[in-house]
């Protein structure tokens, strides 16, 4: 009886830690969460500098744009109980020597993929790159490493098709996904096109199966798409070959309304001390799907952090320029290398 609870104890919390892992609560030996933590300012940030990435795209390169302040630039992710390690570029070429990452998504994707692309060349700007872009795939490659960072646009994870009827969005079908195998990492990302409406709305009907609709629930269009990829990733994806990442929920903080902040991100300087909102309801459909999966997934958790940065984004420095109130991406240098740093650091703990 006694090794029977022994064996029990044990595999319930093999369990717990999987599901720990999935989830994203990453922590180290020492039981530190990485994604609980505050905003510090430190005078040896940024970790590059737009000028000398080249390739960086114009909206996100706020200060080319005129953004005026330079505060935003300056800001340290500080975990509660432990330290974020510094970027090492060399450390994460060296990881990835001979291997292709690729980041999946939207804007939000390529935003991130193009801070690490920048922080890497800024790590090794004597080392020889090779950028290129063809239709939805952008290939960023270090041939002194024989590593590969890509990008491939797909906003829904699932396929939009051209049919009689117009353009629809096929809730079930994932065929995009053949660009996916053979990779070592994936870093996959999915929500912001879900709220398009009208003009920006790329599909004109939704379909599940033979069933098709007008429209749908957003949020229960969005798990229905994530449980879809996430059948297509514990059938086709070896674990012990392929490392698989989530990019947790971007926030938005167009419409935010606080004490001692403005209806949006224009003109904002500084972190928020305190997100005056609760978890954002993406997040729990995400998890939700997450916590099915029998492949480990690991969720970047970058929402709590991000949330706080309401003056990260270009505001009218971006694409738009002065019509336009971009309160969804962010400014290069800024948040999304921390995102990279603690890809970085999942990196080294898998």
């Amino acid at each position: 009886m006694g090794l029977y609870v022994l064996f029990l104890f044990l595999l319930l919390t093999h369990v717990h830690g999987a599901y720990v892992s999935r989830v994203g609560r990453s922590r180290r030996a020492s039981g530190c969460d990485l994604y609980q933590g505050s905003w510090v300012r430190d005078g040896s940030y940024p970790l590059y500098e737009t000028a000398s990435c080249p390739f960086v795209e114009t909206e996100f390169d706020c200060q080319k744009n005129g953004r005026p302040d330079k505060d935003y630039l300056k800001y340290r992710w500080q975990p509660s109980g432990c330290n974020l390690p510094r970027f090492d570029g060399r450390d994460f070429l060296l990881k990835i020597k001979g291997k292709r990452v690729m980041f999946v998504g939207d804007s939000l994707s390529l935003n991130q993929w193009q801070s690490l692309t920048c922080m890497l060349h800024t790590a090794m700007p004597q080392a020889k790159y090779t950028s290129v872009r063809i239709g939805d795939l952008s290939k960023f490659t270090f041939p002194m490493y024989n590593a590969s960072i890509m990008f491939f646009r797909n906003a829904f994870l699932v396929d939009i098709t051209s049919e009689k009827i117009g353009r629809v969005l096929k809730l079930d079908s994932i065929e995009s996904s053949k660009l996916w195998k053979g990779m070592d990492a994936v870093i996959f990302n999915s929500w912001h096109w879900w709220l398009h409406t009208g003009r920006k709305q790329p599909w004109d009907f939704i379909q599940e199966g033979n069933n098709i609709y007008k429209d749908m629930d957003r949020l229960v269009a969005y798990g229905k798409a994530l449980n879809t990829w996430a059948r297509w990733i514990d059938s086709n994806v070896d674990p012990t070959k392929t490392l698989v990442f989530f990019q947790g929920v971007s926030p938005d903080h167009a419409g935010l309304s606080t004490s001692g902040a403005g209806p949006n991100c224009g003109g904002q300087t500084e972190p928020l001390p305190k997100y005056p909102s609760g978890q954002h309801p993406a997040e729990l459909v995400l998890e939700k799907v997450l916590r099915t999966m029998s492949t480990p997934v690991h969720l970047l958790n970058v929402t709590g952090l991000s949330q706080l940065r309401i003056d990260g984004h270009p505001s009218v420095y971006g694409h738009g320029g002065h019509g336009y109130m971009d309160c969804s991406h962010w400014c290069l240098a800024g948040v999304p290398d921390t995102w990279n740093q603690l890809l970085h650091a999942a990196v080294i703990q898998n």
